[in-house]
């Protein structure tokens, strides 16, 4: 593993926090686009997981943001972008590409918060990160992806 990471301030975790519930919303929007404008047979069933997503994305969003709030901060309200295609597997790439970043985001987060000892925010995003790891899951297996790993930064 590399060296841990420095321990943020409460501001610094605010603000990295933000930066992962703009991911999840994010996330919300992309699965609501690309599970309504899949098009194709063979698209059909992983475009219903899509819209199970964009319903766990959101509860990820609630969470986070009742951590920011505990923290003290204010929940920011702007999503990263969205990338857009016409071509399913596309879609399903930048999903995977997403998903890769933000579990790749809450491991650095579990630890800087288990540094602060702040153990409860680890347990939040411990329970998202298991999540967000089934989402990349049925992702790759979507595009045909056998064993896909999540490289670290």
């Amino acid at each position: 593993m590399k060296n841990p990471a420095p321990i943020p301030s409460r501001q610094e975790m605010i603000d990295l926090l933000n930066e992962d519930l703009a991911r999840e919303y994010q996330a919300i929007i992309a699965y609501v686009v690309y599970s309504q404008t899949l098009k194709g047979a063979e698209y059909q069933s992983i475009a219903n997981e899509l819209a199970l997503h964009a319903g766990e994305e959101l509860s990820h969003a609630i969470q986070i943001a009742k951590q920011i709030d505990y923290f003290n901060g204010t929940p920011t309200t702007t999503p990263k972008a969205v990338k857009i295609s016409d071509k399913p597997k596309d879609m399903l790439r930048f999903d995977l590409e997403n998903e890769m970043e933000t579990i790749r985001g809450y491991r650095q987060r579990i630890r800087q918060a288990e540094a602060m000892g702040e153990y409860a925010l680890s347990e939040v995003l411990r329970k998202i990160i298991a999540q967000e790891q089934e989402h990349f899951m049925d992702l790759a297996e979507a595009l045909g992806i056998d064993n896909p790993v999540i490289e670290q930064e």
